[in-house]
């Protein structure tokens, strides 16, 4: 699934307080900063991208195309007080572009502002139709999925740096998208969590098909197999993807499912042995590539100490995607796959 987003773009984050729900402004930011013309918050957000603060009207008059709904928050609502932005947006001449379940042509007389401004509401989070029931039939190619032992891991992040790292050394490989903000990012993919359950795995087999014996697919992960409210797409997309090779992604020092404190979150180990026997349903010979984990909050010392001890705990290249990037997983993969 493909889809036209102009540039450059305008993120809105609206009062947002923690960069955890604003992780699609966040990675648009990091990785199309070329495309990003400001930010727009609202009194009390807590999120800042590095961008020039602007309104829509005063992003529209610095050139931008598209304002971006940022915010990924837990249900994929759109707030109320946040409404009345739309309405600015369309009125300054900006396209919108959001990830929300809630579809923005939902909103009250919003589809015919927008008609009446000759702009376009563009809601990434709907699948294409007559997805089909997964198959489970054995496709050419190579592909790795990423795991996480919770949301907002760098499961998309590690997957962009893998893809990355891939292309810098010339091997033949693709980046597939499964969640609004890698969509957004790449210009296409398919929302996983916005199917209906019984096409999740054919939705990540049509996402991966068939290929040449040298390509991978790198498929960027959604939720965690141990996560109370989000494991149905995980498995779903791990049987779909038929991952050959997959990576652990995982934030330092987090103990407890974000936003379920009283879920303990898995240790490594564990989720690479539960990984393997769930993935093993669509693909016998799936293994562990390595561990990503983000290691934002420690200093150097720390990241390498803390690094050096989970390799030697998995047998595994654990790195940082972006303190450290990942050329020891690619290497890895160089070696074993």
């Amino acid at each position: 699934m493909q889809i036209d987003i102009k540039s450059p773009y305008l993120i809105f984050l609206g009062d947002e307080p923690e960069e955890t729900h604003a992780k699609t402004g966040l990675g648009i930011a990091y990785w199309r900063p070329e495309l990003c013309t400001g930010q727009y918050r609202l009194p009390g957000s807590g999120v800042d991208l590095g961008l020039p603060d602007m309104t829509p009207a005063e992003a529209r008059a610095a050139g931008a195309a598209t304002m971006i709904w940022g915010v990924a928050g837990v249900g994929g609502t759109i707030p109320e007080h946040w409404v009345a932005t739309l309405f600015d947006a369309v009125d300054a001449g900006l396209d919108i572009c959001a990830g929300t379940h809630a579809s923005l042509t939902e909103v009250p007389g919003l589809a015919e502002a927008a008609a009446s401004k000759a702009v376009s509401l563009i809601d990434v989070r709907s699948p294409p139709p007559d997805l089909p029931v997964g198959t489970g039939a054995k496709r050419t190619g190579k592909r790795l999925l990423t795991m996480g032992t919770d949301c907002v891991v760098g499961k998309k992040y590690t997957a962009l740096a893998i893809a990355q790292e891939m292309k810098d050394r010339g091997w033949n490989s693709d980046f597939r998208a499964t969640g609004q903000t890698g969509i957004m990012i790449a210009g296409g993919g398919i929302p996983i969590d916005a199917v209906v359950s019984d096409f999740v795995s054919g939705a990540a087999e049509i996402l991966s098909p068939d290929n040449e014996a040298d390509h991978w697919d790198v498929i960027e992960g959604q939720g965690s197999l141990f996560h109370p409210g989000y494991a149905a797409v995980t498995l779903g997309l791990l049987h779909g993807s038929q991952a050959d090779a997959f990576v652990v992604c995982h934030a330092a020092g987090r103990k407890y499912v974000e936003a379920f404190p009283e879920c303990l979150l898995p240790d490594i180990p564990t989720l690479i042995e539960q990984t393997i026997v769930c993935g093993r349903v669509t693909n016998a010979k799936i293994r562990c590539a390595g561990v990503s984990v983000n290691t934002s909050a420690m200093n150097a010392g720390e990241r390498e100490s803390y690094l050096n001890e989970l390799s030697e705990l998995t047998g595994l290249p654990c790195v940082d995607p972006v303190a450290t990037g990942v050329a020891a997983i690619v290497d890895y993969l160089d070696e074993n796959f």
